[in-house]
């Protein structure tokens, strides 16, 4: 089975994609951290708030601009950076990137302030459904078209469905494009009459409860946005189609339990409809079995207690082995579905490992499976 390294080799972006909690993140570090290693200058993507990128890589904190991890950090693990491979992180702030969208389409000073201070989009900006999704796509598409980096790793926004960050840029031009919005930017007939007059007295009893008069910050947001509308639309269709350039690469992150399995299965499935390129699918935290088959817990204790001359810690350590061995054929029969819907295409595992990943020597102990073939990684899983 190839290794990740090989799966991304032709491509300028890696998407790491699947439900929250299954280790996106901890990868996508990884992945980055190896490529630096082969001579690439790589940017990681994150939208973590949990910090977890920064620390792993030693940054006391990241922020919406490229900070380049410090080499001697990177050196002191063994990490080659003579090669001119540099890494970079980024944790993305949705609502400044959002900021800078409508900076960059305004069509003056003015207008963008009118919008940047308006309250009405105060609120949508953060609470708009997939805007976090969208903007971390509209990251992506910044910095691809500045051409700074040899390859961009995005660790997707923590999604309870991996299925948001597809539909993000759809989601977006659908609201910019639905009739609700444009009734507002370019009210006429009965739309026209029911806002001079219908809503005249709801607004104004609003206004006494919130303070604000909600009538004339949504004329005014509507008024300075819809000068912005042509270039949102542009650009949102422009962002979508980067999801399925031939450059463009997803990775499926997901655990071996049933639940991440199953969501993966779907996840492919969607990508393999919408014809984008998939690359690799990684289940972390695998446990792989030890033997071919499940040895009885009296004999087991025995060939313990051959070598330890204990028979209470024999049982105990005999009993913690069966069950491990439960748990790992749990795994593989997850792991055997994933692959059968994948029909031959790579499936990378990464072992349970003992100590929690959370620094440069972590991901590089990750690295040791993501960059190389399935026969070593299950000699380094069994060894």
């Amino acid at each position: 089975m190839a290794s990740v390294e090989t799966v991304i080799e032709d491509h300028d972006i890696v998407i790491c994609a699947g439900s929250g909690g299954v280790g996106k993140t901890t990868t996508s570090a990884a992945i980055a951290l190896g490529m630096a290693a082969r001579g690439k200058r790589v940017c990681v993507l994150t939208i973590d708030p949990a910090k977890r990128l920064a620390d792993s890589l030693g940054l006391e904190e990241l922020g919406n601009e490229a900070t380049q991890v410090d080499p001697k950090l990177l050196e002191a693990q063994g990490v080659a950076t003579e090669n001119g491979g540099e890494l970079w992180a980024m944790m993305l702030d949705a609502k400044e990137t959002f900021d800078a969208l409508v900076a960059r389409h305004a069509e003056d000073a003015e207008a963008r302030d009118r919008v940047l201070n308006n309250r009405i989009y105060q609120q949508i900006s953060g609470a708009l459904a997939g805007s976090q999704e969208y903007m971390a796509m509209e990251k992506l598409f910044e910095l691809h078209s500045e051409g700074r980096f040899d390859l961009l790793v995005l660790d997707t926004p923590p999604s309870r469905n991996a299925l948001d960050f597809l539909d993000a840029p759809m989601r977006l031009t659908q609201f910019i494009e639905g009739k609700s919005l444009q009734i507002f930017i370019k009210p006429s007939g009965m739309a026209a009459r029911f806002a001079s007059r219908g809503t005249g007295m709801a607004l104004s009893v609003l206004k006494r409860i919130v303070g604000f008069d909600l009538l004339a910050d949504l004329s005014e947001f509507f008024t300075a946005f819809s000068g912005m509308i042509d270039g949102f639309q542009d650009r949102a269709h422009r962002v979508g189609s980067l999801l399925a350039d031939q450059r463009t690469c997803f990775l499926i992150i997901c655990g071996p339990q049933g639940e991440p399995i199953e969501e993966a299965v779907f996840f492919h499935s969607k990508l393999i409809e919408n014809e984008m390129n998939f690359g690799a699918a990684v289940v972390n935290r695998v446990r792989y079995r030890l033997g071919t088959r499940q040895v009885k817990v009296r004999d087991l204790t025995e060939r313990i207690d051959s070598e330890l001359d204990d028979a209470d810690l024999s049982a105990r350590l005999a009993r913690t082995l069966s069950e491990y061995d439960v748990l790992a054929v749990r795994d593989q029969k997850n792991i055997d579905l994933l692959a059968e819907s994948l029909d031959g295409e790579p499936l990378i595992r990464i072992p349970y490992l003992d100590n929690d990943v959370h620094d440069i020597a972590g991901l590089c102990e990750i690295n040791k499976y993501l960059f190389t073939d399935e026969k070593d990684r299950v000699e380094k899983a069994t060894s």
